[in-house]
């Protein structure tokens, strides 16, 4: 690029989000990020990063304003603990979210716009057993999402068809299965599965206690698709001229029992597995990639054990220095006690 293309990123503190600001900057391009937060893990690569709140329809001018192209990562969400708990703060949020940054680049004349959607989006009546068929696009319909947070997902998605149809904004949707990696939320109630077994597990491994918490019985599935193969997929989506709903994922299923195995085999320990009530979402899912392959002429490829023995290698040496500072505020305490 001669001229540098100018963009931004919504959602750009947040784990994928600022993955992506530092993969289009590697590409050349210009980068706004705008976000609630800055990253919690690492410095922003964008050219510029403004603190807005997507909500309000005047943040989402001023964020929209002189860009040529916009990822719209923003979303208030986490893991399916969150998810299940605040139904009505999600789609609340989340469509004001949507409705704006979309409404926004179009009065300010932005060419393409590329939405992130997600595998939620899929009936429940599909998903209801371990060993689930693998989900094709056209398996939205007819509509029933588990959960709040699908149903907004869907709309978004029905509002980003009709915008380029009315208006002829350029529209990308993609379907998000279940990404991971590094430098993401581990802690605190938000994270999503992969990052907390990853947790438990070092916590087991540094604690010594080999036991090892799991929702349910542990035989629901999912697929797991590593951060930098969701980077080249959303980037060749965008670059593409397809413009209908299209998954983004691995299609290699495995048991919330089997991804705690692998990566406890990558921590070098054995554990127990506990396993307890706790919010599981739907009994089985998995992407389907045929069209994924026909569109773009790719697909995923990074193992899910390597893209996994990377986010454990980071969530580990994190969970020993929040040991080391809580262990350094103790001493402290006892020492000004004394």
């Amino acid at each position: 690029m001669t001229d540098k293309t100018k963009v931004l990123v919504t959602g750009a503190g947040g784990f994928i989000g600022s993955h992506l600001v530092t993969y289009l900057k590697e590409k050349g391009y210009w980068v706004r990020g705008v976000d609630i937060k800055y990253p919690e893990f690492s410095d922003s690569d964008a050219d510029e990063f403004e603190i807005l709140d997507l909500r309000r329809w005047d943040n989402c001018l001023q964020a929209t304003r002189n860009v040529s192209e916009v990822y719209a990562l923003a979303a208030d969400m986490g893991g399916m603990g969150f998810i299940s708990a605040h139904h009505a703060q999600i789609l609340y949020n989340n469509s004001l979210i949507n409705l704006h940054t979309l409404e926004a680049a179009k009065t300010n004349g932005v060419k393409r716009y590329l939405y992130t959607s997600s595998a939620c989006v899929y009936p429940e009546y599909l998903q209801e057993n371990a060993n689930v068929t693998p989900l094709k696009e056209e398996d939205a319909y007819p509509a029933q999402p588990q959960d709040a947070y699908g149903w907004e997902k869907l709309i978004s998605e029905i509002l980003c068809h009709h915008y380029q149809n009315d208006y002829g904004i350029e529209t990308k949707t993609v379907r998000f299965h279940n990404i991971f990696g590094e430098k993401g939320t581990w802690e605190g109630g938000r994270e999503k599965v992969p990052a907390a077994m990853c947790r438990k597990i070092a916590e087991a491994k540094l604690s010594g206690n080999p036991e090892v918490e799991i929702w349910g019985d542990g035989e629901q599935t999912r697929s797991f698709c590593y951060i930098n193969d969701c980077l080249e997929g959303i980037y060749r989506l965008m670059r593409s001229d397809y413009s209908e709903p299209l998954n983004l994922g691995q299609d290699r299923m495995v048991s919330i029992n089997q991804l705690a195995g692998i990566i406890a085999e990558i921590a070098g320990i054995k554990i127990s597995k506990k396993h307890i009530d706790g919010p599981q979402g739907v009994r089985g899912r998995n992407s389907d990639n045929s069209k994924l392959r026909e569109v773009l002429g790719w697909e995923p490829s990074i193992s899910l054990e390597d893209g996994l023995k990377i986010t454990y290698d980071w969530i580990e040496s994190q969970v020993r220095e929040s040991k080391n500072i809580k262990a350094e505020a103790k001493s402290e305490s006892l020492t000004a006690s004394n």
